[in-house]
């Protein structure tokens, strides 16, 4: 049987992510962001974008936001980079990441592909965006739902 948004992790794997998050963020400038919904009903990164929009991911300063975004029921997520990241990495630069997503999630091990996901993406991050002397916490680590 699927599991839907609020059984997907529970509360101490949520913590774990967010823990994830602040790790990933400390060595680069870039966002990076996690967001559960049950389903999806337009093209999945369609929803990506607009859920990026809709957390105003795309207000930091470099433009280098980073939203992970998992339909629950349906199976599918999608990493959704912002402008200033995609104008200067590979079109294939979110592949290992996607990767290391997909083979935990196969598995059934949620947390953990979210977790190693997140700690790959901030390690790919930080090639392009090095963390600057001043490294505010730009958005919320917290997990979103819709």
């Amino acid at each position: 049987m699927s599991q839907d948004v609020e059984a997907f992790l529970t509360t101490i794997e949520e913590q774990e992510i967010v823990e994830a998050i602040r790790i990933a963020e400390k060595n680069t400038s870039g966002e990076i962001r996690v967001h559960l919904e049950n389903t999806c009903n337009t093209p999945i990164e369609l929803r990506a974008l607009e859920v990026f929009s809709l957390l105003k991911m795309n207000n930091t300063k470099q433009r280098n936001g980073v939203l992970i975004y998992v339909a629950v029921l349906d199976h599918k997520f999608c990493i959704y980079g912002d402008l200033g990241i995609n104008k200067v990495v590979p079109n294939n630069f979110w592949d290992d990441t996607k990767n290391t997503i997909q083979n935990h999630f196969k598995k059934g091990h949620f947390k953990q592909g979210l977790v190693d996901g997140i700690l790959q993406a901030g390690q790919e991050l930080k090639v392009h965006f090095p963390s600057q002397s001043d490294n505010p916490n730009q958005l919320s680590n917290t997990i979103s739902k819709g």
